[in-house]
């Protein structure tokens, strides 16, 4: 009996951790959405924007630009997509971690910096798993633009329906061709490979400063009663501490992402891309966008991480 209870409370911890973490980071995500139509232009380059890119008065030139040719709704375009990504990927994201941190973290006593940046990481690789392709939908319409050749305002399933009729041959001396021909879905995986890896330091930074700055500045007695306004403080640094080391690898996977838009006869890889970036601009090209990545990620990180804690706990 004592058993059926115990799993009860487990089930009801999970399913409360990742319904908190949905909402969240839907909630969040909404705020600085605009933010992100910006910087998702500046990350691939689009030719229509990357003269803005690389300062604050660019990227308010950006955004200004945008709304004079498609209104508000232009700041929010791929928002749908986002929404519909957002909420599986953070619920999932943070019911892995608990259980994660469950399992490597069983008390307080137990945790350790290396073991948070674990626990991070591997949730944060098991949610882009089951969410990528609702990803890469969301990155493509972000993308388009009025000056693009199909600039009729794009859909969620027009996204879709493009990406999977894409032609992508594969680079002289390599034998996967027919790979993709016979499983067309593999084309909803372009940037999986720098997602994955960029994942690793940025959802492992972000959780282990959270583990870290919690265990640090809330005692053992205060820790159920943290204040959100801690938890914004913390939420903050933490999302900031993930998005300066993992930046670059996100840069190359937006590139990566659009490339069946840029280069439709090719299948860009690791090497192809890294080079393009470098050649454009340097080691800078590996941040560019970033200013607007920490305005965007601070108040993010800050709500989603204070929704969360509040929400697991009530």
């Amino acid at each position: 009996m004592s058993s059926d209870v115990s799993k009860t409370k487990d089930l009801d911890r999970i399913l409360r951790s990742g319904l908190a973490g949905g909402v969240a980071a839907c909630v969040a995500k909404s705020v600085v959405a605009p933010l992100d139509r910006v910087k998702i232009l500046f990350q691939a380059s689009n030719p229509d924007y990357s003269k803005y890119a690389g300062s604050w008065s660019g990227a308010y030139r950006a955004g200004t630009r945008i709304y004079h040719e498609s209104g508000v709704r232009g700041l929010f375009q791929g928002h749908s997509a986002t929404l519909l990504r957002i909420f599986p990927y953070a619920a999932i994201k943070f019911m892995a971690y608990d259980e994660i941190h469950y399992i490597l973290m069983p008390t307080r006593n137990d945790e350790t910096n290396v073991l948070r940046f674990t626990a991070g990481a591997l949730s944060g690789m098991t949610s882009v798993c089951f969410t990528y392709p609702l990803e890469l939908a969301r990155v493509r319409m972000a993308f388009r633009t009025t000056a693009s050749p199909d600039a009729l305002r794009p859909s969620f399933l027009g996204a879709l329906r493009k990406i999977y009729h894409e032609s992508a041959s594969i680079p002289h001396g390599q034998k996967t061709a027919p790979l993709f021909e016979q499983f067309p879905f593999l084309k909803f995986y372009r940037g999986f490979t720098a997602t994955m890896i960029g994942m690793i330091p940025y959802a492992g930074m972000s959780f282990l400063a959270w583990g870290y700055l919690r265990a640090r500045f809330l005692p053992k007695d205060k820790l159920k009663a943290a204040s959100p306004g801690a938890d914004l403080i913390i939420g903050a640094v933490s999302g900031a501490a993930g998005q300066t080391v993992s930046y670059p690898f996100e840069v190359i996977r937006r590139r990566m992402q659009v490339g069946g838009i840029t280069r439709p006869d090719r299948w860009l890889g690791w090497k192809e891309t890294v080079m393009a970036i470098y050649r454009a601009g340097g080691l800078g090209g590996f941040y560019v966008g970033l200013s607007i990545g920490y305005l965007k990620i601070v108040p993010m990180s800050a709500v989603t991480f204070a929704v969360w804690e509040g929400g697991s706990v009530y």
